[in-house]
């Protein structure tokens, strides 16, 4: 019961908004989109190392031969299980399997709540991250993070809009954001500030849930007023659900757009995956990821470590 849930909302881009049951129902999807859940093909198939990245890494790492990449696999477009359950797709595993290809390594996925993945690379449990991640001062202080994506937030309301918000006038609404996100953390603050406590106005109450899919279940039973979320994501749910909710508009404060692959910080393998990066980044590949989860105007040339 409770898997086959899990593959119905990756292969639909987003879970029960109609209040479907746990077994009943299924969204809505064409066939171009059927065809992305259910290819498990590896975009890296083909792509050769690049000498220069692997001859920066540490002789331990290329004797283990396996990079292991923590994922919170319930995201899409960007990273999210196939139709099959079983293989990571998105633009995220796209993108970490370029870098290991272009590394000469082998690629484990683990699938990791979101806001454990910071503590599990400082740890040391994982090698890196590749999870639409953006950059934030507490992050940096442990994480090494290199860029490869453009991606941001925006407010998603209940379809037609029937309380009228809009980014600037969610001042005492209930506005939902996900646990450890940049959300959470960075933008709903810096929009409450911005546009209501400064101003004398009521402050935005966060409603902190642990993913997306709860999120939109709850906006469809007017639990919450509106999400706080990536553009990206929501873009892609509102396609496989037209008519179901409707996004207001980008929040610009609190936070950059471009997000990055994160590493230990000081980690001995940090040159070699800055380097492997900026390769992925000229690639045709990389591209025809972006192009395939309609994520082309994320697209950047930079792999800047930060």
């Amino acid at each position: 019961m409770k898997i086959r849930t899990k593959a119905q909302t990756a292969a639909a881009g987003l879970a029960v908004l109609l209040a479907l049951s746990a077994c009943g129902g299924t969204a809505n999807s064409d066939s171009a989109d059927n065809s992305k859940t259910a290819n498990t093909t590896d975009i890296s198939e083909g792509v050769q190392p690049d000498s220069a990245a692997v001859a920066l890494l540490p002789q331990a790492v290329k004797d283990k031969g396996e990079l292991t990449v923590a994922m919170d696999l319930h995201y899409p477009p960007t990273t999210f299980l196939a139709e099959d359950n079983t293989t990571p797709i998105g633009l995220n595993p796209d993108i970490a399997r370029l870098i290991a290809k272009k590394l000469d390594l082998k690629l484990k996925f683990v699938d990791t709540k979101f806001d454990t993945i910071v503590p599990g690379l400082d740890g040391g449990r994982f090698d890196f991250t590749a999870t639409t991640m953006s950059k934030t001062e507490e992050r940096l202080k442990v994480l090494d993070m290199i860029d490869y994506f453009k991606a941001g937030n925006s407010v998603a309301v209940a379809a037609g809009n029937p309380l009228k918000l809009t980014v600037e006038t969610l001042c005492g609404k209930n506005i939902a954001v996900t646990q450890g996100s940049t959300g959470q953390l960075k933008r709903l603050p810096a929009l409450s500030e911005q546009s209501c406590t400064s101003k004398g106005q009521p402050a935005i109450n966060g409603v902190t849930l642990p993913n997306v899919q709860d999120a939109l279940t709850q906006l469809h039973s007017k639990r919450i007023d509106g999400i706080l979320y990536d553009t990206t994501a929501l873009g892609w749910a509102e396609k496989q659900q037209p008519g179901s909710f409707e996004l207001v508009g980008r929040v610009d404060v609190g936070s950059s757009d471009l997000t990055a692959i994160g590493l230990k910080k000081g980690s001995p393998l940090t040159p070699a995956f800055q380097t492997a990066l900026q390769s992925v980044l000229q690639t045709p590949e990389y591209k025809e990821s972006l192009d395939n989860w309609g994520l082309e105007s994320g697209a950047i040339t930079d792999a800047k470590l930060n």
